[in-house]
């Protein structure tokens, strides 16, 4: 492995040959300075000039300035070419690099792929054990800390922003000590690191939990940090630990960045992996893992930030009874009228069904405001399994059926069964409810839940839009009380006007429908 002044002294090298130097941003630049260069962790810089070892010179674009040396990393191959990239090379295109690209590596373009592998693999071994240091700096710098500090933290606070980091860092000792198992230090193109990858690949889930509530995590601490003392505690801990000079924030964002990172990582592996290397099926296997799980942790992400919808959904149903939704569920899969026919009754009633994973929901809509629903009940989808009906006479229930449906209870002989009103409805309702199960099954493999913390913000968010609509509507009824007389009064004088018979009735409902409705609402 290079040196970080034989790194730097080849990097000036190349500068100075006219070649493009690009790096990647590992942290977020804030600055308010007029010399220095703003980004985004992401973001890809042009060095432009890295005498100095902590501050170097660089361009997103067309802005220029300073940035730290430390808040990026020298891509792993670098493009070997004149000032102005040839056609067919890589540019840097809005601060990110064009993917569609290929770098030649760091040094002398004639290096051939197993350097280019070497290079990937040093990257990686370095990466690795540059990310072991920042979750013991996060566990024992902070967290260690903050539990010594009962006045200032309780332990529901501790769980929200430090979320199982603690976890984490466990399981990064484990997956890197294999690594370094597998690490050729001598020729490290020989390297076969795409086993670990599948060994540990069960172990990623838990990124799943802490991605999840990483946004809490921030809400928290923006509400602690309003107060001077958490500030200037949050910095003791940062200075005892000797660690670099980023807000706490920016360590926490660490996890979620590092497994968004490990799907390029491999795929850059894998194209400087010759397909007869004894470790290219196993790359490969490893790109395809690590992509599904950065996937599924993003999936599960999109529906967490949508709990507070479902929350205010079921405070719109009346009558609601039983446990919250979200007590069980947290997506709404699909929703449709059916006719329904519960086997004790043999009666058809029409619904409308909420299915979410976990159970079923039954509602019926009102028989004026048909917007407004009212709870009839649930089914729980994991008592239950779906059941196709054949058109015709249903031995179940004897009567004749079409485009149906069954959910029969796995440990009675409850049955229910569902009529759509075409074959294509149905389709769709058989394949939701498989889908139904797909997902229950992957949240259990995960371990995939949405925590106290998050159900409150849920309900918290419910109440403050409840409160709005109630503030409304108090606005509404005071204005109605002004004008429905003079309503009334109109209408009574145009009713003169119209031939007899007229239903009073009609006449007036659709002012009266207005005007109750918002009264009862």
């Amino acid at each position: 492995m290079h040196t970080l002044s034989e790194q730097l002294h080849v990097t000036n090298m190349l500068i100075s040959g006219g070649s493009i130097v690009n790096a990647e941003a590992v942290w977020d630049h804030v600055t308010m300075a007029d010399r220095e260069l703003a980004f985004k962790a992401g973001d890809v810089i042009k060095v432009l000039d890295a005498s100095n070892k902590d501050w170097w010179w660089g361009q997103i674009d067309e802005e220029e300035g300073w940035f730290p040396a430390s808040f990026v990393r020298l891509w792993v191959n670098q493009e070997d070419g004149g000032a102005e990239p040839a056609e067919g090379t890589s540019e840097v295109q809005n601060g990110h690099l064009d993917p569609t690209n290929d770098c030649l590596c760091l040094g002398s373009p004639l290096q051939n792929r197993d350097q280019m592998r070497a290079n990937v693999i040093n990257e990686i071994m370095s990466t690795e054990r540059h990310y072991i240091k920042h979750l013991k700096d996060i566990c024992e710098g902070y967290l260690r800390q903050c539990r010594k500090r009962v006045d200032m933290f309780n332990d529901d606070q501790l769980k929200v922003i430090f979320g199982n980091i603690e976890d984490i860092y466990r399981f990064q000792m484990g997956f890197v000590r294999d690594l370094e198992k597998q690490y050729n230090t001598e020729e490290p193109h020989l390297s076969e690191i795409g086993p670990c990858f599948l060994e540990h690949q069960d172990g990623f889930w838990i990124y799943s939990e802490y991605c999840n509530n990483h946004l809490d995590a921030c809400m928290e601490l923006s509400k602690l940090m309003r107060d001077g003392r958490y500030q200037h505690f949050f910095e003791a801990c940062r200075l005892l630990q000797q660690m670099i000079d980023i807000a706490i924030d920016g360590f926490l964002l660490t996890p979620v960045q590092k497994i968004c990172k490990y799907p390029l990582q491999l795929a850059e592996l894998l194209k400087y992996t010759a397909q007869e290397h004894s470790d290219y099926r196993y790359v490969a296997a490893a790109l395809a893992v690590m992509r599904n799980v950065t996937q599924q942790i993003n999936e599960r992400k999109r529906r967490l930030e949508n709990i507070d919808k479902i929350a205010q959904w079921q405070a719109s149903v009346l009558d609601w009874e039983g446990d919250d939704i979200l007590d069980r569920s947290s997506e709404l899969i699909y929703t449709g009228e059916l006719s329904w026919i519960y086997q004790p009754y043999g009666r058809s009633q029409q619904r409308v069904f909420f299915l979410f994973d976990h159970q079923l929901v039954l509602c019926k809509k009102d028989l004026i405001r048909r917007d407004i629903l009212y709870y009839k009940g649930r089914i729980d989808m994991d008592r239950y399994e779906v059941r196709d009906a054949i058109d015709g006479r249903d031995d179940d229930f004897n009567v004749s059926v079409k485009n149906a449906f069954k959910l029969c209870n796995k440990d009675s002989e409850e049955i229910h069964i569902f009529l759509a009103k075409k074959p294509e409805e149905k389709i769709r309702w058989l394949r939701a409810f498989h889908e139904e199960r797909k997902m229950v099954q992957e949240d259990e493999k995960i371990g995939f839940e949405i925590s106290e913390y998050q159900k409150r913000q849920a309900a918290m968010t419910v109440r403050k839009v409840t409160k709005q609509k109630g503030e409304a509507t108090r606005r509404y009824q005071v204005i109605s009380l002004f004008f429905f007389p003079s309503l009334v009064c109109s209408v009574f004088s145009s009713l003169f006007t119209l031939p007899l018979p007229c239903s009073l009735f009609l006449l007036l409902r659709p002012f009266l429908n207005t005007y109750f409705v918002y009264e009862y609402t």
